[in-house]
């Protein structure tokens, strides 16, 4: 498959995955009043899936073969996969969905500055303009009531999750150059090291209960469903940060809302509001002014 085509595919893939997860989670999690014990049966659905795949392409043997800094690198992936959603949980349990929403976003800030600083890739004013423009329409569409968010200590938890994603992608893009891991030893590892930790947590806090499960019509569908669509999160997200910057792959990622919006619309009975529909027109120019940042400084950079 050509280049032209095939990168294009990966981050449709990667955001048509991440946004059925994000649908499908909700409801788990609802059903099952446990966001531990949602999240395990999720990565025991995905583990399925996932060895499915290496067992197909021939590469389950390899996963026996990791010794040393590389299976080191992979367990730190899997752990902080799974710091990720503790903190967010902690800190939608202590504060308020919109406060959390928006401080979650704030990772895709963190993943510019750690480029510019830490990395010292250069980005454009034009980057920073489309990152902004995209990150307002996404709380737009996601609702996000500025009016009544309040600031509260516990909030910390939402910046420590954003933390955690942005430290992630970092981390993967380093075991895939730095010690030549493929997306789909390091899929494996971090769903398997996310399952053992949720599956711990939910025993600690007795979350594993007869009565959690099957609570609702074509649950076990739904589990599956959300399986799948983890796997296909690590398929295309891990095969994006292999071929595109960080900060970049972070960028597209912020049109998941937008599927996430029409998914919750069809299925889940939510109205698109005038907000949201603002909201999605000023994405789409923030991802404008992004995609069309080579030529807008290359024109910048002649005019002078």
């Amino acid at each position: 498959m050509k280049d032209s085509l095939k990168y294009p595919l990966t981050v449709g893939g990667m955001v048509v995955s991440w946004s059925i997860f994000y649908a499908v989670s909700k409801i788990v999690v609802s059903a099952t009043g446990s966001p531990l014990l949602g999240g395990f049966l999720l990565r025991v659905a995905a583990l399925v899936f996932l060895t499915v795949q290496l067992l197909a392409d021939g590469s389950f043997k390899r996963l026996f073969e990791q010794r040393g800094k590389a299976l080191a690198i992979l367990i730190l992936i899997g752990t902080f996969g799974f710091l990720l959603d503790l903190f967010a949980n902690l800190g939608y349990l202590h504060g308020s969905l919109s406060t959390g929403t928006a401080l979650l976003k704030t990772d895709v800030l963190m993943v510019n500055l750690a480029t510019v600083i830490i990395y010292k890739k250069k980005l454009y004013p034009s980057d920073w303009l489309g990152t902004a423009i995209m990150l307002a329409g996404v709380l737009l569409v996601l609702g996000v009531d500025f009016g009544g968010m309040e600031l509260h200590l516990t909030d910390l938890f939402f910046l420590l999750s954003a933390a955690c994603v942005s430290a992630n992608a970092f981390i993967i893009k380093a075991a895939q150059e730095k010690y030549g891991e493929d997306s789909d030893m390091i899929s494996y590892y971090n769903n398997f090291t996310v399952l053992v930790l949720f599956g711990i947590s939910s025993a600690v806090t007795a979350s594993f209960r007869a009565d959690a499960l099957n609570t609702i019509p074509h649950f076990w569908p739904l589990v599956a469903l959300g399986g799948l669509a983890q796997t296909g999160i690590y398929f295309f997200y891990y095969r994006s940060l292999k071929h595109f910057e960080v900060w970049l792959v972070k960028l597209y990622l912020l049109l998941m809302p937008i599927l996430s919006c029409f998914i919750g619309v069809v299925f889940l009975g939510e109205q698109l509001t005038g907000a949201k529909l603002l909201g999605i027109l000023v994405v789409l120019a923030g991802a404008a002014v992004i995609l069309l940042r080579t030529r807008i400084n290359r024109e910048g950079e002649a005019a002078k």
